[in-house]
């Protein structure tokens, strides 16, 4: 799929502008237009959707995203190297990119958008998990945001998903599907990119929920499990003292034995500590 939209293929684009994919920045392009296509089928319906798409390098999947039939496009882009091959994109697509030089971490994204929205991306590596924390607690739920679409290391996104009593359970895990369903969409061999990161990717697809999964303070609960994880080998009543001196009782009150593990504690049982606090 060279031609979806009248386009030259990605690795055209790229040598016509100069591109090599960065690492400071945590760049790996994605060239195969059918990939992108697949990926942006990941978000669902995309037609009378707002998507924002993070970190769009020379621009395959924000093709995708237009393709598909995305009725705006906001692509916030921190390497001004490839605005210019961004432009290109939007002049094929009149009033439906829009280009944002930027830092992501820095940008107020919301305020470009209107609902509904959608959020896809390849995250650049190195600022991928901030992104989606940021995504996952805001001031407010629900958020401006309808599903996130987001292309990790498959070792992320099996955090995302993973169940208690697995090694890659953790705060990813509990913050994740506190309030979203999210599942893995689809794997991405390392030789899909250029150049092939050392290691597989995955793509999750993560709905947002009308409500939190369980009750719970937002922050207690980031606080509860931030604590539970961060000494994950060691029984709770130890990893958790520092969050009150009588936290037996409290892991007591819970339903949950003070000399489990952090990875032993299911969503549902973490939510209830967290009620134990603010109750």
């Amino acid at each position: 799929m060279t031609a979806i939209d009248g386009l030259p293929p990605l690795r055209a684009v790229i040598a016509a502008h100069g591109l090599s994919a960065r690492k400071s920045l945590g760049q790996n392009f994605l060239l195969d237009l059918n990939l992108t296509a697949k990926i942006a089928r990941q978000a669902g319906d995309l037609t009378g959707c707002d998507v924002l798409e993070i970190g769009p390098g020379p621009g395959g999947l924000t093709r995708g995203l237009l393709s598909e039939g995305a009725r705006r496009v906001v692509a916030v882009e921190k390497d001004s190297r490839c605005i210019p091959a961004l432009q290109e994109i939007a002049a094929a697509y009149p009033d439906r990119l829009e280009i944002v030089e930027g830092d992501a971490l820095a940008v107020d994204t919301a305020a470009l958008l209107t609902q509904p929205v959608r959020i896809a991306a390849n995250l650049p590596y190195n600022v991928g998990t901030e992104l989606l924390v940021r995504w996952l607690t805001p001031p407010e739920w629900p958020p401006f945001w309808q599903s996130l679409t987001l292309m990790f290391q498959r070792e992320v996104a099996e955090r995302i998903v993973a169940q208690p009593g697995s090694k890659a359970y953790g705060r990813l895990a509990v913050l994740s599907q506190w309030r979203t369903t999210a599942r893995i969409a689809m794997a991405l061999p390392a030789e899909a990119f250029t150049p092939p990161p050392k290691v597989t990717s995955a793509v999750v697809h993560l709905e947002a929920l009308p409500e939190p999964r369980y009750p719970a303070d937002p922050a207690t609960l980031s606080r509860v499990v931030a604590a539970a994880f961060n000494q994950r080998r060691k029984m709770l009543r130890a990893a958790l003292k520092g969050l009150a001196p009588d936290i037996e009782d409290h892991l007591n009150a819970a339903g949950i034995k003070p000399t489990e593990r952090a990875e032993q504690v299911s969503l549902e049982a973490f939510c209830a500590l967290a009620r134990t606090f603010t109750d």
